[in-house]
């Protein structure tokens, strides 16, 4: 049955200072709940600035267990007191393992999981495969206090397979922490708006809300120097954007979209009408 859910992306910098990061988050989260935000997403690898644009090997040292992550049990007394939902995006160490990975935090401050990205970068700016293997938990949704729902991270975003199991799966929500701007190897490159449309097309075509929460501000001294495009955004089930921020403000986009549209989405046929048996597997 339809219903309404209250969400917010979070949008901001960050730095080195760990401790700083983590307080500078949960001030946002307090303040999204404030505004009756339920699910609160906060952008991709707040823990520190995006390492990902050059391979250093100090930076394995900021990784730590999923359980005991400094992101993950500072946040979880917050999202029970406030009784809100929280995607926790980290740098994960599992043995000699490296994942990024997000854990699941309900609002009663307990982990229901992690999810490991799928779909690992590889290019100028993006050199994740150096710092994190690809995720082995296969895509996952999760049934918190207040939705059903799916998370992707970052260039899972792009992958409308992606997006799409985890509909299949049981999801009302789509949610995306991001890091992303510059594209250091051609400066006239400006993704900002297919990123947006990719999601909108997620959207569209699971009938479902989009949030996606990503970074702003210039990063230096990791390799060249890489400016994310912020713009985080709620779009509803249509692809409408609800609530959104430019390229440099920070704060927090909120809005009020309608989940468990499971009659519009049957209306729509686009899970009826679909044709695996005629995909290609490669």
């Amino acid at each position: 049955m339809n219903r309404p859910l209250t969400v917010a992306a979070i949008q901001t910098s960050y730095g080195l200072d760990l401790a700083d990061n983590i307080a500078r988050t949960i001030a946002f989260v307090r303040e999204a709940a404030g505004q009756g935000a339920r699910v609160i997403l906060p952008s991709e690898l707040f823990q520190g600035p995006y390492f990902c644009t050059t391979q250093d090997e100090r930076w394995f040292a900021t990784a730590h267990p999923a359980a005991t992550h400094p992101c993950v049990t500072a946040l979880q007394p917050v999202a029970a007191e406030l009784g809100v939902v929280i995607p926790v995006s980290i740098y994960e160490r599992d043995g000699p393992r490296y994942y990024n990975s997000v854990v699941i935090l309900d609002a009663d401050g307990s982990q229901l999981g992690v999810y490991r990205k799928s779909h690992i970068p590889d290019g100028p700016g993006y050199q994740e495969k150096y710092y994190f293997r690809p995720g082995d938990t296969g895509f996952k949704v999760w049934k918190t206090r207040h939705a059903t729902i799916g998370v992707g991270i970052c260039w899972d975003q792009w992958y409308p397979e992606c997006a799409r199991a985890m509909a299949l799966l049981g999801a009302e929500i789509l949610f995306y922490p991001t890091a992303i701007g510059s594209e250091p190897h051609d400066g006239n490159l400006d993704t900002r708006d297919p990123w947006r449309r990719a999601m909108q097309g997620h959207a569209v075509s699971n009938v479902m809300p989009v949030v996606a929460a990503n970074r702003i501000g210039t990063e230096y001294g990791l390799g060249d120097p890489q400016l994310f495009y912020g713009s985080s955004f709620v779009c509803d089930h249509r692809g409408d954007l609800k609530a959104d921020l430019d390229r440099t403000e920070e704060g927090l986009a909120v809005a009020t979209v309608e989940i468990g549209l499971d009659q519009h989405r049957a209306a729509w046929g686009f899970f009826r009408d679909r044709r695996p048996d005629l995909y290609p597997k490669d």
